[in-house]
Parts: structure tokens; C-alpha cells; sequence
């Protein structure tokens, strides 16, 4: 496991704790637009989706306008307007400045739109510690495997010269579609069964596991 050359994470309840921000942020876009307000559930299932796949799945009537103005509402709840705490998981900088001690190449692929990832990096100091990002908005959401693709092209990395390290579903599934090994976290949104019919090469419950495997 400490032999790949390139370590592709995903953002949200993977790197970073940001689940209930985006469930409770979600939600109350929805009411400010007057949509029906989903459950915690339902938005945990959504994350990692482009938001216009997210609102379609949640809202499967809604209107090419509503999906415009959540949007907005959306981004302004999860930047300005909600204060659940959103902060990186414990040990997630140390892991990743391990990692780049070992040469190992680092990117990210994400369901956040590319302002929003930006933000993210910024706020917890991490541009600096990766070679490329991959944002939905940009190329197809999420299980499609091409924001993949596109990391192993750019930085010329073989299949299995990578591996993938996700929470959900989605992005085990984008690792199966890619020919690239995965593995799950079980800390933020899908659960130890779940995970595990993707066929992780492994799972870990925390960042401090996933650092004694990789580095």
C-alpha cells in the first residue's frame, strides 16, 4: 500500500469535516427558495454529486430556474450564512505533509464546484500540497470516471500507479469505473457496509489508520 505513486483524495468527510455543514446548509436553502426540506439522510446521500445532480436527485421535479436559484442560496448558506463548524479531520494536514516527505504525488477530486474548493484550500492552508484538482462543474459528476482520467493524463501516472480514498459510494464507484484501487473512509458519510461493496482494497476509521497504511 505504500508503493502508489499517486494519492487522489476527495474533500468532503474525507480530508475534511465538513458533512453536517453541507447537510444543515442544504437545507436551509431549500426553505429560504420554498422547496420541501430534505432529511439529513437524503442530503448525506446526495454528497460528493455535482449540485446539479444533488438537486435533481433531491428535488426531481425542480425547474431549471429553482436549480439557478439554489444554487446561489446554496453557496451563500454554506460560505456566509451557516456556522456549523467545518474544519479538517484530525490529522488530515500531517498525513498530507507525510505524504509529500514520501514524494508522493497528491490531487483532489470533488463534488464542490471549483470557487468552492478554492475557498476550502485556502482556508486550511492545503493549495500548496497539491499537484492538481479535479472540481464537478468542470467535468462530469461523479461515479463518472473522468475526473480520474483526467489526473492519471495530466500527471502521466498508469492505473495502477494511483489510488483513490473516499467516504461515499460515488467515489468508490468513479475508482471502480477508472481501473483504479480504492480506499474507504468510514468517518464521514456512507458506513463500513455500504463501502464495502465497491471493494475497497481497504478501510480505515480514521486518518491516523490511513497514514500507518500509506506512508
Amino acid at each position: 500500500m505504500k508503493d502508489y505513486k499517486l494519492v487522489i483524495f476527495d474533500w468532503d468527510g474525507t480530508l475534511m469535516d465538513s458533512v453536517e455543514r453541507i447537510v444543515s446548509s442544504m437545507q436551509s436553502a431549500a426553505k429560504n427558495i420554498g422547496l420541501t426540506v430534505p432529511s439529513n439522510h437524503e442530503v448525506k446521500e446526495i454528497i460528493g454529486l455535482s449540485i446539479p445532480e444533488a438537486l435533481k436527485t433531491l428535488f426531481p421535479n425542480i425547474t431549471d430556474e429553482l436549480i439557478a436559484s439554489m444554487r446561489l442560496e446554496y453557496k451563500f448558506q454554506y460560505t456566509d450564512g451557516d456556522n456549523t463548524p467545518s474544519q479538517l479531520f484530525e490529522n488530515a494536514l500531517n498525513l498530507l505533509n507525510q505524504l509529500k516527505k514520501k514524494n508522493k504525488i497528491l490531487a483532489v477530486a470533488t463534488g464542490k464546484g471549483r470557487e468552492g474548493l478554492n475557498h476550502a484550500l485556502s482556508l486550511s492552508d492545503t493549495t500548496h500540497l497539491f499537484d492538481t484538482t479535479r472540481c464537478a462543474g468542470e467535468m462530469p459528476s461523479k461515479p463518472s470516471p473522468v475526473m480520474l482520467n483526467s489526473i492519471l493524463e495530466e500527471l502521466d501516472i498508469a492505473p495502477h500507479e494511483a489510488i483513490m480514498i473516499g467516504d461515499t459510494s460515488h467515489d468508490l464507484k468513479m475508482a471502480q469505473a477508472a481501473k483504479i484501487d480504492s480506499i474507504g473512509v468510514t468517518f464521514g458519510v456512507h458506513d463500513t457496509a455500504t463501502l464495502s461493496l465497491y471493494q475497497p482494497k481497504v478501510m480505515v476509521d480514521s486518518l491516523i489508520e490511513l497514514e500507518n497504511i500509506l506512508v
